[in-house]
């Protein structure tokens, strides 16, 4: 399976195989339909303390990173979430923050595709 990311804002394509929001909150401006979702993981986003804390402070990504791994090794909605990706070829894991770079998707996504994911 491949695991990519990609902005909910962005227009929904064939290419983007099955598409998983991954943040807590709904994006908006977004539409359900416009969404396209095959699912809303919103159990396996950041914990709101957690996102709280590190407000998408780039200089803090690594501490982010570090304490969101720890909350995935320890969320139970992991194993629903990968039972929910078998069969997929493609999963675009879909997120809303303007950093293409520093966001909780680009951990989850790097999460699934270690072995400790």
């Amino acid at each position: 399976m491949t695991i990519v990311i990609k902005r909910v804002y962005e227009p929904a394509e064939s290419s983007d195989g099955f598409r998983v929001l991954v943040d807590r909150l709904w994006p908006r401006g977004v539409s359900k339909e416009k969404a396209d979702l095959g699912l809303w993981a919103k159990e396996v986003a950041p914990s709101t303390e957690l996102r709280e804390q590190w407000n998408h402070d780039t200089a803090r990504f690594a501490w982010f990173k570090k304490e969101y791994d720890a909350e995935l090794a320890k969320n139970p909605a992991v194993a629903d979430l990968k039972n929910a990706l078998k069969g997929h070829a493609k999963v675009t894991l879909l997120y809303a923050d303007h950093d293409e770079e520093v966001n909780n998707a680009v951990v989850l996504r790097d999460y699934l595709n270690s072995a400790k994911g």
